[in-house]
Formats: structure tokens, C-alpha cells, sequence
């Protein structure tokens, strides 16, 4: 298949040659006439040599390479990139009775740029987040219920916030194929509410799973602070840990109630959990040596380079409240989820936390996103996760 060409300035092609799958615009001498965002293109270097093809897109990443062959882009395309992804997520053994909510899909990490896709049970929740994955969404949605003993039967698109405003695609919410059965699914034997439809991201936050375990096997007996738990992950796994007590913090009132149902669900009448409806910060100043293990898990405080400073002070003040405030012999959980903040800096950042609170600090463990978030080897952008488990003299 040919597809209209983009063509490279000269020497510019030494990334994509190392198989990183991102063409910026800087790099770019020529752009054929025609091509508009969402197209198919096929990306040429200087001396005429076709090196992949991807989707063209208007802004500082113009093309996201889907395959350094001449594969065309077609429904066996996407049927065979998303049959491997699943493929490798029931052969490390992630998709289990015990376990019907995983990330099938993870952009860069399954080849599939710019495409996000969560499973909950029979729901498959689709992401685009480039106007090439929107165009072909109906493809993509055939490819998931096609799938061999996945038993997806609902497929539900959610882009409105995550494709670029200027591309003026104007996506609407809504079910691809199927419609709305449950949005009860399964995590390591526990059960949660997936808000889907209005919910954050894709409804719940499938890449602190290992994580959450890690905390169960640190909870019991232990008075545990879940800070901006969303819809509670954290809390129900550390109530099954064996905590005295669980406390879940969320400035948002809607998200509270979710994790209230979370819990429910899980330990129905359990009076060691409450949950607030406050401040994060304005919250923790009010703790003095009440908890022994303590979780932030904030939203990405820097989604772009621009915001890297600030995000790093709001990781230092953040941190400096916990260890201030935090017992003797306690345990933190701290993490950072923004892209744009590599590790050393987040580890930098929460050493000078350390160092103003004046305690001593232990690293335990160092942690990243889990195996259905995987890492393309040749892009080393996709890791994003950061995570230290500290101990608190």
C-alpha cells in the first residue's frame, strides 16, 4: 500500500532507525500536499529510502510510526497487533477468574501508538490518543470482540479529553459495540466499581496493582493513610492486609463515594474505614503521629516539560508533610505518575523531603508500573511510574 509521503531533512532518520516510533515535527523537510491530521503516511528519508509508516498528526510528535515494514494498516493489522498483546498478558498469567481487569493495550509498549485500551470483565474501554487511532476505532473495536476466549462484549470509546483539541475531532463518549451489563470487575480476588462513563482515565487505575499488593503484605496492624485514593485501591487492599484502620482522603466528594462502595463491596459493615472529602494538605496538617503507614498517590503534577519545576516543589512539600507527620517505625508509599518527571528527579525531590524533615529515611523499594504497562526497549519514554517505599525512624 502506498500512502502520501513525508520526507525527512538530511540525517534525521538515526532514531527511527533505532526503531523509536515517534517522527518530530523539527525533523521534518517535506510534507506532501494532501495530508491532512489522522492520515496514513509513509515517512522517507532525505535520499528517497521508506523507512515506516504511521498517522500523521499536527503538533510537536507529526507522526506515530505503526510498523517499520510495508505492512499495510488495515483490520488484520490491528486484529494481529492486538491478539499479540493479549497473548502475552494471559501467558505471564495476569488474566485469571481471579483477575478480569488489565491494560490490553498500552501504546508505544504494545506498538500500537497513541492507543490506550483497559479490560474490566466483558468491557473493553478504548483510548485514543492520536486522531489516527480515532479514525480507526471501529477497527480496532471488531479486532477486541473477535478476540480468542476473551469474551469481550462491549466495547466503550472514551477520547473526549485525551485527543487533541485542535484537531477539532469532536469524539463522543460512547459504546462502540455492545452496551452497559456491569461495571463490577475483579482485581487479585477484590472487587471494585469501574466509573467508565464518567470516571478518570478509564475508570479505575489498573497499573498500581503489584503496588497495592506490596502494601497488603505491610498493612496488618497498621493505621493506614490512603491520600488522594480515587476510588480506594490502596485502602480495600490494605483493609484485607489486616489494618487497624484505613483512612481515604480525596478533595473530590464523587470519589469518595466510589471508594465508600469499594469498600462496601469488599468488607461490607467494616467499621476500621472511613473516608474523607478534604484538602490533601490541608488534611495531613492535622495527622500528628496518628498513622504508620501512609499512601500519596497525587494525580500527574507536571503533564508537560513546562510544568516540571513546580511539579517537583509540590512533590518536595508533599512529601516533607508525610515525613513530619508520619510515626516512628512508619511506612510511605510515594509516587509520582507524571511522564515528564524522570526518576532521579523524583527521587531528588523526596531526598530533600527527607533531609528538611531531618528524620532518617530507608529506601525498601523502588517501583514502577506493572507487566500489562510494558516498555518499548526503544522507547524509553513509555516508563512513567515512580514509586519508593520508605521506612521512618
Amino acid at each position: 500500500m502506498i500512502y502520501k509521503k513525508i520526507t525527512l531533512k538530511k540525517g534525521k532518520e538515526e532514531s527511527l532507525l533505532r526503531f523509536h516510533p515517534w517522527v518530530f515535527s523539527g525533523a521534518i523537510a517535506h510534507i506532501e500536499n494532501g495530508i491532512e491530521e489522522g492520515d496514513l503516511v509513509s515517512v522517507y528519508t532525505a535520499d528517497s529510502r521508506c523507512i515506516g509508516n504511521g498517522y500523521y498528526q499536527i503538533g510537536s510528535i507529526a507522526v506515530r510510526i505503526l510498523t517499520f515494514s510495508e505492512d499495510e494498516i488495515n483490520q488484520d493489522f490491528f486484529s494481529k497487533r492486538i491478539t499479540e498483546a493479549y497473548k502475552m498478558r494471559k501467558s505471564i498469567g495476569l488474566i485469571r477468574e481471579d483477575n478480569n481487569a488489565f491494560r490490553l493495550v498500552h501504546g508505544e509498549g504494545d506498538f500500537l501508538p497513541g492507543l490506550v485500551i483497559d479490560v474490566y470483565g466483558n468491557t473493553a474501554v478504548v483510548q485514543a490518543h492520536a486522531p489516527g487511532m480515532h479514525f480507526a476505532r471501529h477497527l480496532i473495536a471488531k479486532a477486541l470482540v473477535a478476540l480468542s476466549d476473551a469474551n469481550i462484549k462491549n466495547v466503550y470509546y472514551k477520547s473526549e479529553t485525551t485527543l487533541p483539541y485542535k484537531a477539532q475531532l469532536d469524539p463522543q463518549n460512547d459504546y462502540i459495540i455492545g452496551s452497559f451489563e456491569t461495571n463490577i470487575a475483579i482485581e487479585n480476588g477484590l472487587k471494585f466499581h469501574v466509573d467508565w462513563l464518567k470516571g478518570q482515565k478509564t475508570g479505575f487505575f489498573v497499573d498500581q496493582r503489584d503496588n497495592r499488593s506490596l502494601l497488603e503484605k505491610y498493612s496488618n496492624g497498621r493505621n493506614v493513610l490512603n491520600m488522594f485514593c480515587y476510588t480506594g485501591g490502596f485502602s480495600f487492599y490494605a483493609m484485607r492486609g489486616g489494618a487497624n484502620l484505613v483512612h481515604s482522603v480525596d478533595s473530590s466528594a464523587k470519589a469518595i463515594q466510589l471508594t465508600k462502595d469499594n469498600v462496601e463491596l469488599n468488607f461490607p459493615s467494616d467499621s476500621r474505614h472511613e473516608a474523607f472529602a478534604e484538602d490533601a494538605f490541608k488534611f495531613l496538617n492535622d495527622i500528628d503521629n496518628k498513622y504508620d503507614l501512609i499512601i500519596l498517590d497525587p494525580p500527574a503534577f507536571a503533564k508537560h516539560k513546562s510544568a516540571l519545576r513546580n511539579a517537583l516543589i509540590g512533590y518536595r512539600k508533599l512529601n516533607a508533610k508525610a515525613f513530619e507527620k508520619i510515626k516512628s517505625g512508619g511506612i510511605i508509599f510515594t509516587f509520582s505518575c507524571s511522564q515528564a518527571v524522570s526518576r532521579e528527579q523524583f527521587r531528588l525531590a523526596v531526598f530533600s523531603a527527607a533531609a528538611q524533615s531531618k528524620r532518617k529515611v530507608r529506601i525498601l523499594h523502588q517501583l514502577t508500573q506493572p507487566s500489562d504497562h510494558p516498555i518499548n526497549i526503544y522507547h524509553p519514554e513509555g516508563e512513567y511510574l515512580k514509586g519508593l517505599v520508605l521506612y521512618v525512624e
